[in-house]
């Protein structure tokens, strides 16, 4: 009888493959990067250093994924973006903090491993982290057979940043009379992804077949750590909100002390088509409020004094516009008026 040998690879693992991946990323940082930086990738951690012109330092540390935007990637079979909205994700809650991000690792778990597709995926991990300044400095790809399905796969996201004692955004910085500005975001970002799945399902939509859907669900996350960390660095921030998962009401009162409200004027805001496509479909005012971010991926809160210094700060697609201010009170936050949906 013949002798069926039982190896790693027969149960649905595949070494061979996830070590040209592993080549495949050490290569392509190696060539955008001539320091040496890099050079970890592939051992068992990243060493890296903490820089010397911080006096006070502190670690901030996030974590977070993009969602079942994988499934909108997968359906239509493009990656490119995803990576980028994965760093988005992690920096953007990172500057929350008044942190700068030094390093990102990934984790990849696929039920097996497809070069063409992780090439892209990492792709756009390696721009997320160009764009917001910092290293790609090591991650994990986990082939796992029967945990997914066939061409299934999950990414997560690890941004550790730091930031001076002194240039810590606290909410006790934040008073009476301040400013709300809203920063426009990029489109959707990767939040309420699984709601619009069921919106596709429910109204039978083809994806594939609306060339106006397939490219504003792929946009990706707008990341504002260059701008923000400018901001910060000219002390012309009290607080700030990255919006997502909640919208705006439920990130924003994450910020707002005691005996202060944020009181958002919902008329002004300047949303975009793609929101307005999602309400004419059958989602309601409340619903979409606390879905979506409606147009308005983060929010500063500011002196007045600082609105037109801020503004300049920033390029024309994402100039901030006030929506709201600080008053006294004990609501954390509350909605005015009503979003005009085009």
């Amino acid at each position: 009888m013949k002798n069926n040998k039982i190896t790693y690879e027969k149960s649905g693992v595949n070494i061979k493959q996830a070590n040209k991946f592993i080549n495949f990323i050490s290569s392509n940082l190696n060539k955008s990067d001539k320091s040496g930086k890099f050079k970890n990738i592939g051992g068992f951690g990243s060493i890296n250093k903490i820089p010397k012109n911080i006096k006070n330092p502190y670690l901030v540390a996030c974590t977070d994924g993009v969602g079942t935007k994988i499934e909108i990637a997968n359906k239509l079979n493009k990656f490119n973006t995803i990576g980028i909205d994965l760093v988005a994700m992690s920096v953007n809650d990172l500057i929350v903090q008044g942190a700068k991000p030094m390093i990102f690792l990934d984790y990849i778990s696929i039920n097996k491993i497809n070069l063409k597709k992780m090439k892209e995926i990492v792709k756009g991990i390696m721009l997320g982290c160009k764009v917001s300044g910092c290293q790609l400095a090591g991650g994990e790809t986990a082939e796992m057979p029967d945990t997914y399905s066939k061409g299934k796969f999950d990414i997560a996201g690890f941004a550790v940043g730091l930031v001076d004692k002194k240039n810590i955004l606290k909410k006790n910085k934040i008073k009476k009379n301040n400013i709300i500005l809203g920063i426009p975001s990029s489109g959707i970002h990767s939040n309420g992804f699984s709601l619009i799945r069921h919106l596709l399902k429910v109204k039978k939509i083809n994806l594939n077949k609306n060339n106006f859907l397939k490219k504003q669900f792929l946009i990706p996350t707008k990341i504002y750590v260059k701008e923000i960390l400018k901001l910060i660095e000219k002390n012309y921030i009290n607080g700030c909100a990255n919006i997502t998962g909640g919208g705006i009401e439920d990130n924003i009162k994450r910020v707002i002390p005691k005996k202060l409200t944020a009181v958002i004027d919902l008329n002004k805001i300047k949303t975009f088509k793609i929101f307005s496509w999602l309400k004419s479909r059958g989602i309601n005012d409340k619903e979409m409020l606390k879905t979506f971010n409606c147009g308005i991926g983060f929010c500063l809160i500011v002196d007045k004094k600082n609105v037109p210094k801020i503004k300049k700060i920033f390029s024309k697609n994402y100039k901030p516009y006030e929506i709201g201010k600080i008053i006294k009170g004990n609501n954390k936050v509350k909605l005015n008026g009503k979003i005009n949906w085009l």
